[in-house]
C-alpha cells in the first residue's frame, strides 16, 4: 500500500513551515542591511513579523530622504536603503526673500533670492545648500540703491521748498522732465552726425 502525497512525510511538512514562520531571513537573499552616511538602523521586532525589517533614522542636523523602513525579501532588501541628507538653516537676507520659505532646507536644494524694491543684489542670485550644511555660494546681501545723481535730487529737494505753492512745485518739476528730455534727444543726435 502506497502513501498520498499529503502524508508522506508530516513532520518535514511541519519542520518547514516553522522555519519560514521563525527564520525567514535565512531563507531569503539578504546580506546585512545597507550602512547610511550620517544615519543609522535598528531591527523591528514584533509577533506578527514574518521578515525581516529594519527601521532608519538620521543623526541631527541631516533629515531622512527615502522609505524609513526596508524589509528583506527573497531578491534583497526592498525598497532601496534611505539617504541622510544635510540641513542648511534659511538664511538671513534683510530687504530680501527667498523664493521658498522655511526654516530649513535640505542638501542640495537651491533657493532663489529677490531683494525688495529699492535694493539691490550685492552677490549671487542662486544659492544651494551643500553637504556641509553651508551655502554655495555665499548668502547675497541686499543693499539700497542710491541713484546716481543724487545730488540732483537733493539739490531738487531743497529747491522744491523753497517755491511759494505746491502748483509752482509741480512746474518746476515739469520743466525740469524736460530739460531732461531735451538733453537726452541732443545727445541722441550728436552721436548721428559722428557716424
Amino acid at each position: 500500500m502506497g502513501l498520498t502525497s499529503g502524508s508522506r512525510c508530516p513532520s518535514l511538512s511541519l519542520l518547514g513551515a516553522l522555519t519560514l514562520l521563525l527564520c525567514p531571513s535565512n531563507l531569503q537573499g539578504c546580506s546585512s542591511p545597507p550602512e547610511i552616511p550620517h544615519g543609522n538602523y535598528a531591527y523591528l521586532t514584533g509577533y506578527l513579523v514574518f521578515t525581516t525589517q529594519v527601521q532608519y533614522e538620521c543623526n541631527e542636523g541631516y533629515a531622512l530622504v527615502g522609505a524609513a523602513i526596508i524589509s528583506c525579501g527573497f531578491f534583497g532588501w526592498s525598497p532601496p536603503a534611505p539617504q541622510c541628507q544635510a540641513l542648511c538653516l534659511k538664511p538671513k537676507i534683510p530687504n530680501g526673500r527667498l523664493s521658498v520659505e522655511k526654516e530649513q532646507y535640505i542638501s542640495p536644494e537651491t533657493v532663489t533670492i529677490q531683494c525688495d524694491p529699492g535694493y539691490r543684489m550685492v552677490g549671487s542670485q542662486r544659492i544651494s545648500c551643500l553637504e556641509d550644511k553651508s551655502w554655495s555660494p555665499a548668502v547675497p546681501s541686499c543693499e539700497r540703491q542710491v541713484p546716481e545723481d543724487h545730488n540732483i535730487v537733493q539739490a531738487g529737494k531743497s529747491l522744491l521748498q523753497c517755491l511759494p505753492s505746491p502748483r509752482d512745485s509741480k512746474v518746476a518739476l515739469e520743466l525740469y522732465k524736460l530739460s531732461l528730455e531735451i538733453e537726452k534727444l541732443e545727445r541722441e543726435r550728436d552721436r548721428g552726425k559722428v557716424i
